[in-house]
């Protein structure tokens, strides 16, 4: 789990092995691995998370992501989200609104991540 930093703005990576982030205590434990390591930002790979996720009807992506923006922890989901958003016109939905803000964003991959977080400064 390395902390890397980006644009001036530490990111902690969450490692693709692992268990999967499937309940809102998962989300607690996460904020509590960025502030260890002293960062702002949490990169989770879409692998990590529970298909569950996905469905926003079980509403697990709400309570996760709302837990993460209450602490002020940025929230970057890293991967093809394509397939889920092609299922699913609330999640296109969801993900484009996220992708407005700056608290949650799903991004292809670490490079376009370090974008975002450059504009942002």
């Amino acid at each position: 789990m390395p902390n890397e930093q980006s644009s001036d703005i530490h990111v902690f990576t969450l490692a693709v092995e692992g268990e999967p982030i499937s309940t809102e205590d998962d989300a607690i434990d996460l904020i509590g691995s960025v502030w260890s390591h002293d960062a702002k930002t949490a990169a989770v790979p879409v692998e990590r998370l529970d298909p569950a996720f996905f469905d926003l009807s079980t509403g697990l992506a709400g309570a996760f992501t709302q837990k993460l923006v209450n602490y002020r922890v940025r929230l970057a989901i890293v991967g093809d989200v394509t397939g889920y958003t092609e299922a699913s016109r609330a999640l296109s939905d969801y993900v484009w609104e996220s992708n407005r803000g700056d608290q949650v964003w799903f991004v292809r991959d670490d490079a376009e991540l370090a974008k975002r977080l450059a504009a942002v400064g």
